[in-house]
């Protein structure tokens, strides 16, 4: 199976910092589950970005698949409660 290379956004890489160590070991975990198999079966496709999700704890991982150039882009890592995004 082939490696996706998993490329994080700069607002991620903040919000990243902002968090529990316990919240950002789910996430690092997750993140590099992503690289091996980018449509786990827990995955969601979004409907209006056309991206995917995941669930971890309490948080949901938003990014998107590039297929061809085998890369994985993670643009937004919110808290489940947080409405500003639409499925």
């Amino acid at each position: 199976m082939t490696k996706f290379a998993v490329r994080i956004d700069k607002r991620v890489s903040k919000e990243l910092s902002k968090l529990l160590p316990k919240h950002l070991n789910q996430i690092k975990e997750d993140l590099e589950g992503l690289s091996s198999n980018p449509r786990p079966q827990d995955c969601r496709k979004l409907k209006v970005s056309g991206g995917y999700r995941i669930t971890t704890g309490e948080y949901r991982i938003l990014y998107m698949i590039d297929d061809q150039q085998k890369v994985v882009t993670v643009y937004r890592i919110v808290k489940r409660n947080d409405f500003s995004y639409r499925d």
